[in-house]
């Protein structure tokens, strides 16, 4: 459930490998360590088939299995209307989870619950005419974006993210795969969506005539210059506190608690949800003054009703509606030679993890009915590695990996390649906003559990699927999907088609309008 540097991990080492695992382990103390009058939410972690558990009493008992531990660790909690700090304890037996079905099913409603009301915000206005739906953007003092990115060099040790970084987070052009095409990390969202909203139409300079206040925070590269350095959790938390403080003293904030603020925040939720007892990321989210705003996330907490999940940014960054149609017919007409394929790499030390179960299941069969990529080499930090892949495959696996979303969802289906998922939490309960309710339409899924207990193999199961039923389902990704994926350059001029930042940001002003309006109510 960890979030490595990159999901498609730079060149191995122990260091990092043992930072995984630590991040693991630390991650599922942070989601236990909140629970609160909603604990029967803890269920939810149950859909990891890693989990096990056991309520006895008043007490739920959830327990996991560490990668490179042989032990299983317990968290414990009382389940009363306030419930005390789990404590952790750890035992060589696994636990039986009993009558876990109805528990199961509540749980998973409220998620749909909270995905309905963010389905609710849904705009069918092109707010680039505004309409009084003024954007004021924060000048923040430089120390809160521009500065972190002048630290590219040594952010990462073994990285220079220099390059990522440049030409406003897009990073330098990949000629090969044509134009508009960029080496972009998964971690630029920040940059991109700011230099997107500096141009918004509906940007406005004097904060008495906006409706919705955008914080340039890049807190995500705050988190990562910290993440292989030893320092303490108050060098880690204080940028984020330093914010809140200046934000606390800006009239805007004052008026409405920050209920009409927004942050794009490039790392996933629980990056910034730290608790006491861990060391990896802040608590920027945990803390009070930051529960009224909306925060934009590559991979959302699925309980809190104000992170909401958007697409991780892909290699492509189309200019115009031109380019998005020319990739649109090239990836139509693609003659995909590969019934399945697999980008990435087996864990260490976990023979019996999904990610070894399928590709001992792809290998299996010639490269033409399943092809392995195998990412612990350096062969997916290359994009066209892997768009070429994805561009000549009829199915992409896309197994959760340290944590449950994957930016190679985005890429398979920015490829036409339809996407096979074995957790709801990898897409289906994220991205509301981008993504269909009716999953059928865009992806396969097959149940982790089934997976991991050899009840199903993955390539025979998908060669049932009929040519016709591929077809409609790669019609509707390239034709329907694919534009509302994709993030346009900093001078995007897509008058076609509406990309995954417009849509968000039509969203956001949707829900700020209702929210005035209940206010005046």
């Amino acid at each position: 459930m960890a979030v490595s540097i990159s999901r498609r991990r730079p060149k191995s080492s122990k260091k990092l490998e043992a930072k995984q695992s630590y991040f693991g382990f630390t991650i599922l103390y942070n989601f236990l360590s909140r629970i609160s009058a909603l604990v029967f939410l803890i269920i939810l972690i149950y859909l990891w088939s890693s989990f096990s558990t056991l309520i006895t009493g008043n007490i739920i008992h959830v327990c996991f299995s560490t990668r490179k531990l042989n032990s299983l660790y317990c968290l414990s909690a009382e389940t009363g209307k306030f419930p005390n700090i789990p404590r952790l304890v750890t035992t060589r037996n696994r636990v039986d989870m009993n009558d876990r079905d109805e528990r199961v099913a509540s749980a998973v409603k409220v998620v749909e619950e909270q995905l309905q009301v963010h389905r609710s915000w849904r705009s069918n206005k092109n707010y680039a005419t505004c309409d009084g739906q003024g954007i004021y953007v924060y000048d923040l003092p430089s120390k809160f974006n521009k500065d972190l990115v002048g630290q590219c060099r040594d952010m990462v040790p073994w990285q220079n993210f220099c390059g990522y970084l440049s030409n406003e987070g897009l990073g330098e052009p990949i000629a090969n795969l044509g134009k508009g095409w960029h080496k972009t990390h998964q971690y630029s969202l920040e940059l991109i969506f700011h230099s997107r909203v500096l141009k918004h139409p509906c940007r406005v300079y004097d904060e008495k005539g906006a409706k919705l206040f955008y914080v340039p925070f890049y807190g995500g590269l705050d988190i990562l210059r910290w993440h292989f350095k030893n320092v303490s959790n108050d060098v880690k938390d204080s940028l984020g506190l330093e914010l809140v403080k200046w934000l606390e003293s800006q009239g805007p904030w004052k008026r409405n608690s920050g209920k009409d603020h927004v942050f794009v925040l490039g790392k996933i939720s629980w990056d910034f949800r730290r608790s006491s007892e861990t060391l990896w990321g802040t608590r920027l989210l945990e803390l009070e003054k930051m529960q009224n705003p909306i925060k934009l996330l590559i991979e959302r907490q699925p309980w809190h009703v104000n992170d909401i999940g958007i697409p991780h940014p892909t290699n492509f960054h189309p200019h115009s509606g031109n380019d998005v149609v020319s990739w649109q017919m090239k990836i139509m007409r693609s003659n995909r030679k590969h019934l399945v394929s697999f980008a990435g790499a087996a864990r260490a030390d976990a023979e019996e993890n999904i990610r070894s179960i399928l590709i001992n299941q792809c290998t299996s069969f010639g490269n033409d009915k399943c092809h392995f990529l195998n990412c612990s080499s350096s062969k997916c930090d290359e994009a066209e590695s892997v768009i070429e892949l994805f561009v000549e495959s009829e199915f992409c696996l896309q197994p959760p990996g340290d944590s449950p979303t994957r930016k190679s969802v985005f890429d398979s289906l920015i490829s036409g390649c339809i996407p096979v998922l074995f957790d709801p939490f990898t897409a289906y309960y994220q991205y509301p906003w981008h993504l269909p309710h009716d999953h059928d339409k865009y992806s396969v899924f097959m149940d982790k559990k089934e997976v991991t207990q050899m009840n199903v193999n993955i390539v025979e199961r998908l060669s049932n699927i009929s040519l016709r039923e591929r077809e409609n389902m790669r019609r509707y990704i390239i034709y329907e999907l694919l534009p509302g994926l994709l993030y346009g350059d900093y001078n995007a001029e897509l008058d076609k088609f509406q990309d995954a930042f417009a849509i968000t940001m039509n969203n956001l002003l949707e829900r700020v309008s209702r929210l005035d309006e209940a206010h005046k109510d």
